[in-house]
């Protein structure tokens, strides 16, 4: 990780088809998440649960501001789940469309399982991992256990919904159990953004570690 740096984006794609945001519990942690990309400078990026985009589209545009080489996969059935609710093929139809017009160098799009779409990578090669699919605790369990040896040594995890108790989800509960295990940082708004270094701490990623209270404060507002 470089020295980290807080940028001022210009998000490519909410100027494109606005309801990238407007279907999005994610807007609250798309600057960090941005910060994060070319601060961080992950080789290989995935995301499990993409939807409508803001995430992996937010992610995609560091990248591409900073002509970074990383190759990012989002893997997603774009069918819904009982949390989310069921949709058709207009939600993937423009994620295929803002993907190929904005971030063709860098994105790709996996319309699959989770569990189907493990056998794609290597064990140790993912640098940068985000979960947020089915919330239910027993399902994100599975994802957060069946991904963590493709975990690249030192990589990060991102999980989303961290702050939301009821409805059904049970993100929160798996969360409180790895925050005790390993090294971790949170931010609470926008249903919350765990950050999770299951593997170690790299001394690249210390700086986000030792300053974070400094850190934290800048993107809780935004």
């Amino acid at each position: 990780m470089n020295d980290w740096n807080k940028y001022c984006p210009v998000f490519e794609y909410e100027q494109v088809d606005s309801r990238v945001l407007q279907h999005s519990a994610w807007v609250g942690h798309r600057h960090f998440s941005y910060d994060l990309v070319r601060s961080y400078q992950p080789r290989l990026l995935v995301e499990l649960g993409t939807h409508w985009g803001a995430s992996f589209f937010s992610m995609c545009q560091g990248i591409k501001d900073g002509n970074l080489s990383t190759l990012c996969y989002a893997v997603d059935t774009w069918v819904g789940d009982p949390h989310s609710g069921g949709y058709d093929d207009e939600v993937y139809n423009n994620v295929v469309s803002i993907t190929s017009s904005l971030y063709p160098r860098h994105a790709t799009l996996l319309r699959t399982t989770f569990d189907e779409a493990l056998a794609q990578f290597q064990d140790a090669s993912i640098d940068l991992l985000h979960i947020d699919g089915f919330h239910q605790y027993e399902a994100v369990k599975h994802d957060y256990e069946s991904w963590l040896p493709k975990l690249a040594p030192d990589g990060i995890i991102l999980f989303h919904d961290i702050s939301v108790h009821g409805f059904g989800f049970g993100v929160w509960k798996l969360w409180s159990e790895l925050k005790e295990q390993y090294p971790a940082l949170q931010f609470e708004h926008s249903g919350g953004l765990g950050i999770l270094f299951p593997k170690g701490v790299h001394h690249t990623s210390k700086q986000l570690l030792d300053q974070w209270e400094e850190l934290k404060g800048g993107y809780v507002s935004m």
